[in-house]
């Protein structure tokens, strides 16, 4: 078995992409995360690169557009996603903006098929 600091030297000759590979794998492997060592650990080139790599867990809901035809449709969805009275929901149809902020990729996925169905054209960031 190597010893730590073999195991360290090893590391020290990677390129960026396979330390951060190699954090990704252990982080599978071992079930955690190590966002603040992959920060503090590896030379300051890849301290740049570590937050690119992090997972986004809050996403934003945007009201693109609206199709003319189904404009009613989107209305009625838009009330029921954000809760809007009539008025509010037709504005934000009408000129578009955000929905939600702050919302799971799963609750972000949901609305936006709901919407699009409704003849809204949606954006997530």
């Amino acid at each position: 078995m190597a010893t730590k600091e073999e195991i360290l030297e090893s590391i020290a000759q990677m390129s960026v992409m396979d330390v951060a590979d190699l954090i990704k794998m252990m982080e599978e492997k071992f079930g955690v995360v190590a966002a603040a060592a992959a920060v503090a650990g590896p030379a300051a080139g890849a301290a740049g690169d570590a937050p690119a790599e992090e997972e986004q867990t809050e996403f934003t809901v945007v009201l693109k557009s609206v199709d003319a035809a189904k404009k009613i449709a989107c209305i009625k969805e838009v009330r029921a996603i954000t809760g809007l009275g009539l008025k509010e929901a037709k504005d934000l149809c009408e000129n578009g903006g955000n929905l939600k902020e702050g919302v799971s990729k799963e609750e972000a996925a949901s609305m936006k098929e709901k919407l699009e169905a409704a003849g809204c054209v949606i954006e997530v960031k």
